[in-house]
């Protein structure tokens, strides 16, 4: 959506604040609603579940094109996120399934590469459909929301059809099979969850756990800063010079080019504890420095600066969204997951909001960013004390 940041402003009158405020809305309602969303897919399955996700999802992405001036932005945005809500703590849970910690993070890390590379084919494509603009007398913001929403609809096909919910369904396994793969996964939850003392428990447990508090608001750091880039990296840089949407678009996808590298080659590398951690803590200074280069250079090094924080974009999440794993099972670990992304997502609320009160208050694009720099030294901090094995603590 970034991309069609300028031209809401031009079409509909959409300023800075209120687009900010916009793509904040989204994530409250995402917020809300996904600690349900999760335990209600721990009750009826994935596959029903997730193909509901991407059905919603998918139409109202294409209903975006019609939005009519701010308010009907808002209640667009609300309704967007709270259809969205459960995808990613979703699949996370629905990982858990099937891995045990020490690969947990490479299918994460897998996972998140499937992103970096929409962000990489998306943003040029956007800008394309941008370019759209005049045709059958719409806008190509509207072309670009509609036709962007269409390959959910047949994504949830394939879901609905290949999905299983579970190794007890998995097609491809025998009994014996299924049952080595349940048996082995269950087997290390008891026993992480048993070591921190979670053996049993309901959402509150999650709550009284420190270490969980300490993975909570790392996370929520790096989301502020990550959807910051998101949503406003377009804007940044087409305040550079006069540049096309699709060059805008290219330029915008580099970041999560270098993204895609750090998800490939970092989580795999996590085989330790001691290792997770600290990849946690130089994930979030690297964002910490690249922002810092964002903000203060110019062009060429300030692009650079961002695909070095979009290096860490990936590094990051799934060494934290495998932390739960670790320490909680059963209907807690749904819920814990949940609580981890449904915070962390806030950031989202967050990032974007003061992004475009900064903006329109300093009239530059990049005053906002400085809220997170000093979020992700916070968060940075925060790591330093995460142990990801109960028994080490």
């Amino acid at each position: 959506m970034g991309l069609a940041k300028e031209r809401l402003e031009v079409d509909l009158g959409i300023s800075a604040a209120a687009y900010g405020l916009g793509a904040g809305l989204f994530f409250l309602t995402y917020a809300v609603s996904e600690v349900p969303s999760n335990l209600i897919m721990h009750r009826v399955g994935a596959r029903w579940w997730i193909t509901r996700i991407m059905l919603t999802w998918g139409v109202i992405s294409a209903c975006m094109a019609f939005v009519q001036g701010e308010k009907s932005f808002y209640a667009m945005r609300l309704l967007l996120g709270a259809a969205e809500a459960g995808l990613l703590p979703g699949i996370l849970l629905y990982f858990t399934y099937w891995f045990r910690s020490e690969t947990r993070g490479k299918a994460i890390g897998l996972l998140l590469l499937g992103a970096s590379i929409a962000s990489v084919v998306g943003n040029p494509l956007g800008g394309l459909l941008l370019e759209m603009d005049g045709i059958g007398g719409w806008h190509g913001w509207q072309w670009m929301f509609l036709i962007e929403g269409i390959p959910c609809l047949f994504l949830a096909v394939a879901v609905f059809r290949y999905l299983p919910d579970g190794p007890a369904k998995a097609p491809w396994l025998t009994a014996e099979e299924a049952r080595l793969v349940q048996d082995e996964v269950a087997r290390e939850q008891r026993e992480g969850a048993a070591a921190a003392g979670n053996g049993s428990g309901t959402l509150r447990t999650v709550l009284r756990d420190k270490q969980m508090l300490l993975a909570i608001f790392a996370n929520w750091t790096h989301q502020v800063a990550l959807y910051s880039v998101v949503y406003f990296l377009p804007g940044i840089i087409g305040g550079w010079g006069h540049l096309s949407p699709f060059t805008i678009g290219l330029l915008t996808g580099l970041p999560w080019v270098t993204a895609a590298v750090g998800a490939v080659v970092v989580p795999p590398r996590a085989t330790t504890p001691r290792r997770s951690r600290n990849f946690v803590v130089a994930g979030l200074l690297m964002m910490f420095t690249g922002l810092i280069v964002g903000a203060v250079a110019g062009p060429v090094i300030a692009l650079l600066g961002f695909c070095f924080t979009g290096l860490a974009f990936f590094v990051v999440q799934p060494l934290l969204f495998n932390f739960p794993a670790t320490r909680l099972a059963g209907k807690t670990l749904a819920g814990g997951l949940a609580l981890l992304n449904t915070v962390g997502i806030t950031g989202g609320f967050v990032g974007p909001y003061l992004m475009g009160y900064a903006e329109d208050a300093t009239g530059s694009h990049l005053s906002g960013l400085w809220v997170s720099v000093a979020l992700l030294a916070l968060g940075a901090l925060a790591a330093t004390r995460l142990r990801f094995s109960p028994k080490s603590e």
